[in-house]
């Protein structure tokens, strides 16, 4: 499973703080808030069962009083139900609908003993409190005063103090992900930097006065783009220079071997095969320095011009002995792109070239368009490229392994690098995979420009 980004990590480790932040807060306010309304509750219902005893035990006074009409004497409203027990009998003010079976039995023997008492329960209504205290040897007072009001405001303090607690929650979230924007925003700045170095852009740099806290990493990081650059562009002249200064003697080389194949009918046999030989070195070693002058010219800008690649690839196939009929023009191919005509040449060429050499001969030229690119693809009938050397084929130097196998000797191994190096100048990008019913098939995709 993928590992989630820092940004994410950062956000939800915000997220996690101000949910545990939040929830502290809520719980410990919740049961604040709620100890101090029940016992502030508890207190209002202590008085009132006592003023209400007091009222019920001189209304009982006399002999002849009736102890219903002496309860509904009492102001007590819908939150608190007076019951009387007298004589072994129980009275209330309407009729008894289980209020009396509320009353627990270890209530009713503490006060039948004389002691007052109160107790937490739950009725039919909700959760309530129930007072008891004795009015004498045979009667007792019991109210019992509902909590379902006070019940119903904590249900809505919890709920708002979770919706308090969520909201917060994401509101860390939201700070957090809006922290490492800004804090990351630095190391996006590096990124985009190191990948315009990557595709060939040797100018990018950072500004070291836009993050003064970061001074020692843009320093560093504009030294290591400066040393690159200067070492890049030694190497640059360092093969440009050899190159040139190999073209004079090569030349001449060239023209001594041209005279010895000229003359081979009239040199022995073994004189013959050498000479053959020198000639086939010397042209290898003249492809081999024009490939290098190419790659030390690889940083010189593009020179675009509206191109028209069919025709361009024909005379590509020509130039080879190659039938015009292999190029194809897929659906949507737009007959005009914006491209640099040598270079494009070139990745033409050496496609079709190592087709010949390493690829028993193309077999297909196809020029297409896609949404917002150009793609050029060359198909050859040979044995293909292997998954481990797809990766470095493009590299210098370098020939794939069934070349090797087969004893091909003709290459520079500098083709495909120069076609990848092109390709990299248009902002593309090259790659190789097998084609439908064997061989190889190099797709090059170009941005396309207007």
């Amino acid at each position: 499973m993928r590992r989630p980004g820092l940004r994410s990590r950062v956000a939800g480790g915000f997220a996690a703080g101000a949910l545990l932040l939040a929830a502290s807060i809520a719980v410990l306010s919740y049961e604040l808030t709620r100890g101090s309304l029940l016992a502030e509750r508890e207190r209002t219902a202590t008085r009132t069962t006592y003023f209400d005893a007091t009222v019920v035990q001189a209304g009982l006074a006399s002999e002849d009083a009736d102890v219903v009409e002496v309860l509904r004497s009492l102001d007590s409203g819908a939150a608190r139900m007076p019951v009387v027990y007298r004589d072994g009998t129980w009275f209330a003010r309407t009729a008894d609908a289980g209020v009396t079976d509320a009353i627990p039995v270890a209530l009713q023997q503490l006060v039948n003993g004389g002691r007052p008492g109160v107790q937490r329960v739950r009725i039919g209504s909700g959760p309530a409190l129930i007072f008891g205290i004795p009015l004498g040897t045979s009667s007792a007072f019991y109210e019992i005063h509902s909590l379902a009001e006070l019940e119903r405001t904590l249900r809505v303090l919890a709920l708002v103090l979770a919706l308090v607690a969520a909201g917060t929650t994401c509101a860390g979230a939201g700070l957090g992900w809006y922290a490492t924007r800004h804090v990351l925003h630095p190391l996006t700045t590096v990124a985009d930097a190191a990948r315009g170095i990557a595709a060939g852009d040797l100018s990018a740099r950072l500004d070291a006065a836009r993050d003064p806290e970061l001074e020692r990493l843009t320093t560093s990081f504009n030294h290591m783009v400066d040393q690159l650059s200067q070492r890049l562009e030694r190497d640059r002249r360092f093969a440009a220079d050899v190159s040139h200064e190999l073209r004079s003697p090569l030349q001449t080389l060239a023209a001594a071997a041209s005279v010895l194949d000229r003359r081979r009918e009239h040199l022995d046999p073994r004189t013959a095969t050498a000479a053959g030989l020198l000639v086939a070195e010397v042209n290898r070693f003249s492809s081999l320095v024009a490939d290098l002058l190419e790659l030390a010219r690889g940083d010189q800008p593009l020179e675009t011009n509206p191109v028209d690649v069919t025709a361009l690839a024909r005379q590509a196939c020509r130039a080879r002995g190659l039938d015009e009929a292999l190029v194809e023009e897929c659906d949507h191919t737009v007959p005009t792109w914006h491209i640099d005509p040598r270079r494009f040449e070139r990745v033409l060429g050496n496609l079709l070239d190592n087709a010949i050499r390493h690829g028993g001969g193309p077999v297909a030229v196809r020029l297409g368009d896609a949404p917002g690119i150009h793609y050029l693809e060359v198909d050859d009938d040979g044995p293909g490229i292997t998954p481990q050397d797809r990766d470095t084929i493009f590299d210098r130097f370098v020939r794939g392994r069934g070349a090797s196998a087969r004893g091909d000797s003709d290459g520079t191994g500098l083709g495909l690098a120069l076609v990848a190096q092109h390709v990299t100048a248009h902002s593309g990008h090259v790659f190789v995979t097998d084609r439908p019913g064997g061989g190889a098939r190099f797709r090059v995709e170009i941005p396309e420009r207007k």
